[in-house]
């Protein structure tokens, strides 16, 4: 069975907590996949050892973390091993600041809920909050988001006040994040990896679809992609 690391703080009281787990449950199904799953808090993650047993890591909402370095060293681990890899709200946002600290040589990036203005603040505060707020989204041709939705539009939920900052677009860029979701008048929505077997990061949150009895494509595939891990025999 494969095995996939929730990485966050959980909280019963989050919307998106309440619904990952089906959303999973659904998306398994669709997959045909076997899957368990375990929360991990991000204080927990002092070390690769805690993630070593297993195949995928999903950075999930809610924060500030508990640990904002503990959520950076699961996603570096995911992206580093080639872990099927999905970052949602609060997780994608990390996952910017991850790769623009160990890939764009941003050393001194920082998230401006948390870090101060010394700090290159690639994630900075949305011009207008999206906090339980839904939007449509348009993915790039080419990309493996546009591939999973077919080719068209979605429209999402979101609960975030915080998104990309677009003065760090073009270092991002350079360095191999690619910017694939975009609303209607061009802001950044998710983003992943070309050179990653599975590595993406939405602002939205996809597994909020659950709590409307749908089944969601982007978790439907990260799933699928997890079933393809291989394992040890």
């Amino acid at each position: 069975m494969a095995r996939l690391a929730l990485i966050g703080d959980h909280n019963p009281d989050v919307i998106a907590h309440r619904a990952i787990p089906l959303a999973l449950e659904w998306a398994a199904r669709a997959a045909q996949v076997s899957l368990s799953w375990d929360w991990i808090g991000t204080e927990k993650v002092t070390d690769v050892g805690v993630l070593a047993p297993y195949d995928a890591v999903w950075t999930v909402p809610a924060s500030p973390y508990r640990s904002t370095e503990g959520a950076l060293h699961a996603i570096q681990w995911a992206r580093e091993t080639n872990r099927p890899f999905l970052g949602t709200c609060g997780g994608f946002q990390h996952a910017v600041i991850e790769f623009a600290r160990h890939v764009a040589h941003l050393n001194n990036a920082g998230h401006a809920e948390t870090d101060s203005a010394d700090h290159d603040l690639v994630v900075t505060a949305l011009s207008c909050a999206l906090r339980e707020k839904t939007g449509q989204i348009h993915f790039v041709p080419g990309s493996k988001l546009h591939q999973i939705f077919d080719g068209r539009p979605t429209e999402e939920g979101f609960h975030c006040g915080y998104g990309v900052n677009p003065v760090f677009r073009t270092r991002l860029e350079a360095a191999g994040m690619r910017f694939t979701g975009f609303d209607p008048i061009g802001d950044i929505r998710a983003m992943e990896l070309s050179t990653h077997p599975f590595f993406i990061g939405t602002l939205f949150q996809p597994e909020r679809s659950a709590l409307k009895g749908l089944v969601h494509p982007l978790i439907t595939a990260f799933a699928r992609a997890i079933g393809g891990v291989p394992r040890p025999a």
